[in-house]
């Protein structure tokens, strides 16, 4: 059980746990500001409105700091109205079935997971209820089997700001990637093997690969593969290969979170996180009605005027629960001294997430838009049995830096791609074998 309360004129859900430490004049008045706090967002941000700079304040207790952030410098929000997004019946059925015998190890690991949500009941209690809804949200129904992102770009510059307060976005570099892929080897759904590859002897979880860059010519070729271990004492294996040297480079966990080529996203924060889950210690902070964008219907999406075009003006809607998680990292010389996290409750996925520097400081802020649809993209025939989720578009901001990265999938010049191709399997014509997440496959598809 849970309640709300407003706390430096923010509005919260606490868990009972915190709420028992709280004396009766502070419970009344946190129950009476609960009643303010939902009339708030029922009455003052409503469908058929726009969020500006001009009307910010209104999503104060609605966004994260740094998506605040955006929407000062121009980065405007239609409000649309919620949606209910349905989950996949295999991946429910799947939950059913295997739930109840999941447990957290002594060092964060997952036992006895087969495929479904790990943890579908999370009570706020529980000193492990971060860590789980972590868990949640990495063996997602966003995909089980593999994901396959066609033809992705993005554009990476510094936002200026004039005399007058207008914003210019000054592209520096424009990046092209073929393919950005993912292979699970648990928790398959819909192709065989199901619901595991019997010989894994290397105990994987994950293959990933991000091959070969396009453009910009000087990093033509250039692409990384990555490997996640069921076992979270063993590090990820990840290479980065440039053909301009001829070198394959091998990075540690730690350089996962620096940001390559002068752009501002890192390894650990595609998808609003991507690292492993016992790299952190998590903590639930609250939850809470928050804003999100899962109902875009631009494609190509479409970019701000007001910040010149480093962010994306989309659809957004209100939450009705969103768990708010921060993480610190174990790991030494990890470039992020924490992230806040923001996971929407219903589908498990994550919003968008805020990146602190080393002093505890605003450093970056990862805003992702989600279409819900059969088709990945309107304009073809290409589309699914069942709904399904696609980024479309996300940003990510440096905002110490007044830089940004803008991403688009597909990517603005190819209009007429589908972008995405989930859970395809072994026999499609977009489909690829093993031998494609191996360092031979990433030299030669670099050449």
């Amino acid at each position: 059980m849970s309640f709300v309360r407003t706390q430096n004129g923010r509005c919260w859900r606490f868990s009972m746990r915190e709420s028992r430490q709280v004396l009766l004049g502070s419970l009344v008045a946190a129950l009476l500001a609960a009643a303010v706090c939902r009339s708030a967002v029922a009455q003052e941000v409503k469908p058929g409105m726009t969020i500006s700079r001009q009307n910010v304040e209104l999503i104060d207790d609605l966004v994260s700091p740094g998506v605040r952030w955006a929407v000062e410098n121009g980065m405007d929000m239609e409000i649309v109205p919620y949606k209910k997004i349905p989950e996949p019946a295999e991946y429910t059925a799947a939950t059913e079935k295997y739930a109840s015998q999941v447990t957290i190890g002594e060092r964060g690991e997952l036992l006895n997971w087969v495929a479904g949500r790990p943890f579908p009941v999370v009570d706020p209690n529980d000193p492990q209820a971060a860590m789980k809804l972590m868990y949640d949200f990495e063996r997602t129904h966003y995909f089980s089997d593999d994901l396959n992102v066609h033809l992705p770009d993005a554009d990476t510059g510094s936002l200026d700001v004039d005399s007058k307060g207008n914003r210019r976005y000054n592209v520096e570099r424009h990046f092209i990637a073929d393919w950005s892929r993912r292979l699970r080897f648990q928790g398959r759904l819909r192709h065989d093997p199901i619901p595991a590859f019997e010989n894994n002897a290397d105990g994987t979880f994950t293959k990933a690969g991000f091959y070969p860059l396009i453009e910009p010519f000087d990093l033509k070729g250039v692409g990384t593969i990555s490997y996640r271990y069921i076992d979270p004492s063993k590090q990820d294996d990840t290479w980065l290969y440039t053909p301009v040297i001829r070198r394959v480079r091998r990075m540690s966990s730690a350089q996962r979170s620096d940001a390559l080529f002068g752009q501002d996203i890192d390894l650990d924060s595609f998808g609003g996180y991507a690292g492993q889950i016992p790299w952190f210690e998590w903590k639930l902070i609250g939850e809470k009605p928050m804003l999100g964008s899962l109902h875009g219907e631009n494609l190509p999406p479409k970019v701000c005027e007001k910040d010149g075009g480093m962010t994306y003006c989309e659809n957004w809607e209100v939450r009705p629960h969103v768990y708010v998680i921060e993480g610190k990292p174990k790991l030494p010389n990890y470039a992020y001294s924490k992230r806040v996290i923001f996971l929407d409750k219903e589908t498990y996925f994550i919003l968008y997430s805020d990146l602190y520097d080393q002093n505890g400081e605003l450093w970056k802020v990862v805003i992702q838009n989600i279409r819900t649809s059969k088709r990945p993209n309107p304009k073809i025939e290409f589309e699914y049995p069942e709904e399904r989720m696609f980024v479309y578009a996300f940003t990510v901001i440096d905002m110490q830096l007044m830089h940004g990265t803008r991403a688009a999938i597909p990517g603005m010049q190819f209009p007429n791609e589908p972008g995405w191709f989930i859970d395809i399997g072994f026999d499609n014509e977009h489909s690829v074998n093993e031998e494609w997440f191996t360092i031979a496959g990433l030299i030669g598809g670099g050449r």
